[in-house]
């Protein structure tokens, strides 16, 4: 098939573009805000467009035609969306709009990355199932929110099929600790410069962190059942809920770190407490997770190790 992954350059969208490469004929949409040419293999065609940019995302789709499109393309941090909603709106809603008015007449397949972190507010009860209705409570959820709906109504009228992911936090390789950074990142990059680390709040906040290989798994296990998979929504994560303060000291012990963390004030617009239900998933398609934390928080450590640091964007 030929696949169009935007925001392919980027930490989750590479580790995708690999996955497919070898059964399918992959190209990229990234404007290189924060994704790296370097992500990607050389043989992969990167077009280096703003989704912002209407006019250019549209001649590129009159030229070029494809069967799937994974839409990654966004700004994906909470606190940078409640400091700027105009510019997370321009991008996660109006990038979208843009996309999705862009391949009205090629009507593909389209894949939409989600957020489950962000878009249901706080629950009384995890793991979260898709039949809970959102509540998003920050810019960011309620642009995603609006991207979905938006997905929805338009590819329903133009008998596009779409898939909506809603991803948990998601952490692994080539994730970069500046800029739109998850905290498994930041955390691993100051703990093996001798940094101070600064965890906001009380620290038991807790989220549902997934590896990004089960992420990519996912996404393939979608592209493989179609017929089960069109036209629905799907939670990507583990199901478990982990502390900032498990999580802190789990990096720390496998960086060797014997610094301790500075606690600051909670950051507005960040939930309490999170995890998705994937049983949804894994009933349409088979998929489950295959890393536990300790072994995805390995394989990162291992890559921060291993490549030169990154230079702040």
């Amino acid at each position: 098939m030929r696949i169009l992954v935007t925001g392919g350059a980027g930490f989750i969208g590479s580790h995708l573009v690999e996955a497919l490469l070898p059964k399918h004929e992959v190209s990229v949409i990234d404007n290189l805000s924060t994704g790296r040419r370097e992500n990607l293999p050389q043989e992969v065609p990167l077009y280096e467009i703003d989704i912002r940019d209407k006019e250019a995302l549209c001649r590129h789709l009159l030229s070029h035609s494809y069967d799937v499109v994974f839409h990654l393309a966004a700004q994906i941090d909470v606190r940078t969306s409640v400091e700027a909603p105009l510019r997370d709106a321009e991008i996660n809603i109006i990038g979208t709009l843009h996309l999705l008015e862009a391949l009205r007449k090629q009507v593909p397949w389209i894949v939409f990355a989600s957020t489950g972190g962000a878009i249901y507010g706080e629950k009384p009860q995890l793991p979260i199932p898709e039949s809970e209705a959102p509540q998003p409570e920050s810019p960011y959820g309620i642009a995603k929110l609006a991207g979905e709906l938006y997905i929805r109504s338009i590819a329903g009228l133009a008998k596009m099929p779409y898939t909506i992911l809603r991803l948990a936090n998601v952490y692994g390789p080539r994730q970069n600790p500046h800029g739109e950074a998850g905290v498994v990142a930041i955390f691993t990059h100051r703990l093996l410069t001798k940094q101070p680390v600064f965890i906001y709040g009380d620290g038991e906040q807790t989220r549902d962190f997934v590896y990004v290989a089960d992420v990519v798994s996912a996404f393939l296990a979608v592209l493989r059942y179609p017929q089960r998979t069109h036209n629905e929504t799907f939670n990507v994560g583990t199901g478990k809920p982990t502390s900032v303060n498990r999580l802190y000291h789990l990096i720390a012990a496998m960086t060797e770190a014997e610094s301790v963390p500075t606690y600051l004030p909670p950051k507005p617009g960040e939930l309490r407490h999170n995890a998705l239900s994937i049983q949804k998933l894994r009933v349409a398609t088979g998929w489950q997770p295959r890393y536990t934390l300790e072994a995805g928080i390995r394989q990162t450590v291992e890559s921060f190790q291993q490549r030169r640091p990154f230079s702040k964007l």
